[in-house]
């Protein structure tokens, strides 16, 4: 009898459990994500007091009691020194701590939400969150649309800056260092989430996992630098984003599209990103893109694609570009077609173009106007062009273009003696690369972009 009362309480109590909780996210989903509504998309931020929270805190005067007296609109220039965090801000304000406020929420959670519209955070150092990957436990995280956030550090924090279905704001000058954590478990740098229209600009992220845009389109990246990171720039399901003027160095991949459309590259330097997966751009299953005025150089693969362009009669446009002592110029897993590469520069590659897995079909990428170091022809009608096309071989190269493993002994004297042999007195069909029917004969000349 005990047992069917105390199964009656639970019943009784789980009913009523269902009901609060479905009518609550009925409520919180009424729109789907990003399409007009903010709606709650994280775990539930967990509350730390200060006894668990860092020592180096416990003295330091809380900020949320200065955002809290603050009216709404209104301006807080606290007096330098050190705070308190976890800080969160639900009303519009600007927050301008001239490069002398440092918020710290020792080394717990989130250091500042920003949950408002019109907002302006300016001139703070945001350090100590936690390292939850599931709470995501960041330096600024983000909701609400015509924010500025700029001059801002962030250091020792798992995600620096965080925008989640945040539209029509800045991200400027602010410098992002993530936690000291290997590369795979640190958080991102920068990421936007659902979140469209906005700058970023200026920033610096430095020893973090990735910058990143799932789901977020027509943004513009400007002139920011990245380092020592995974992925400088991720778009996943972001289409019509821009990427011009920015430097990447030593990271594993410049730029990478992944099942996107539209967007520039222009004007930018990506240098050093070598390793097993250094590579300059990629493109997996995306069309529509420009890649121009780029200086792609010391990469393993200056640009890796596969399937790309994806949607049928669309294209992909890569021109005006510079790809300069990386192991492969131009790498194409797949031979769709649509590749445009014309006034292009390729020199001190150790391969200019290869195909991994080919078909009998010839190439269907377009070639035209490209300057190529390793082009064995004239120009005696002096039109600074060749006089014949530029055709790229594959003779021993096929080895390791069809078995990957042999990629290995790619440049090895053996490789290098096999295709001299190959080249003189063919003992197998060779593989026809490519052909450009008008071949530059004059290096164009290029202004240093750094």
């Amino acid at each position: 009898m005990r047992i069917s009362h105390h199964m009656a309480r639970l019943g009784l109590a789980s009913a009523l459990l269902l009901v609060f909780t479905t009518g609550s996210t009925e409520t919180q989903t009424e729109l789907p994500a990003g399409m007009g509504a903010r709606a709650n998309v994280d775990r539930p931020k967990p509350t730390f007091m200060l006894r668990d929270r860092d020592p180096r805190v416990h003295g330091l005067k809380p900020f949320q009691d200065l955002v809290d007296k603050a009216e709404p609109g209104s301006v807080i220039k606290p007096p330098p020194g050190d705070y308190a965090g976890p800080v969160v801000i639900d009303k519009p304000l600007t927050i301008d701590g001239n490069g002398q406020v440092t918020i710290d929420a020792g080394d717990r959670g989130t250091v500042m939400v920003l949950n408002a519209d019109n907002a302006v955070i300016r001139g703070i150092r945001l350090t100590g969150s936690g390292d939850s990957h599931d709470t995501d436990d960041s330096c600024l995280d983000i909701r609400g649309n015509h924010n500025l956030i700029e001059d801002v550090q962030s250091d020792n924090c798992l995600f620096g800056i965080d925008l989640k279905q945040t539209n029509h704001s800045t991200v400027r000058n602010n410098r992002i260092r993530s936690k000291d954590r290997e590369l795979g478990v640190r958080g991102d740098g920068l990421r936007l989430w659902y979140s469209s229209d906005n700058l970023i600009e200026g920033n610096e992220v430095v020893d973090s996992r990735d910058m990143v845009a799932w789901y977020s389109h027509r943004n513009t990246f400007r002139n920011n630098v990245g380092k020592r990171s995974r992925y400088s720039i991720h778009f996943m399901f972001a289409n019509d984003n821009d990427v011009e003027g920015n430097q990447f160095y030593d990271n594993a991949v410049g730029v990478y599209f992944m099942y996107t459309e539209g967007g520039k590259v222009n004007r930018n330097v990506i240098s050093h990103a070598t390793g097993a997966t250094g590579m300059g751009i990629g493109f997996k299953e995306s069309s529509g893109t420009v890649v121009e005025d780029n200086e792609i150089i010391y990469c393993g693969i200056g640009i890796g694609s596969d399937l790309s362009p994806f949607q049928p009669d669309s294209t992909i446009e890569i021109r005006h570009n510079r790809f300069a002592y990386n192991g492969i110029g131009i790498l194409f897993n797949s031979e769709t077609g649509g590749n445009n590469m014309v006034d292009n520069v390729f020199e001190g590659n150790l391969t200019q173009v290869a195909y991994g897995g080919r078909s009998n079909n010839s190439p269907r990428n377009f070639w035209q106007g490209n300057y190529w170091d390793d082009y064995q022809g004239f120009d005696r009608d002096a039109d600074r062009l060749g006089d014949t096309p530029h055709e790229l071989y594959a003779y021993a190269d096929q080895i390791w273009m069809e078995l990957p493993v042999a990629r290995f002994f790619r440049s090895s004297p053996v490789m290098e003696l096999l295709d001299f042999l190959e080249r003189l007195a063919p003992f197998s069909s060779p593989d026809l690369i490519l052909r450009d029917e008008k071949p530059r004969f004059v290096k164009p000349e290029r202004r240093a972009t750094t």
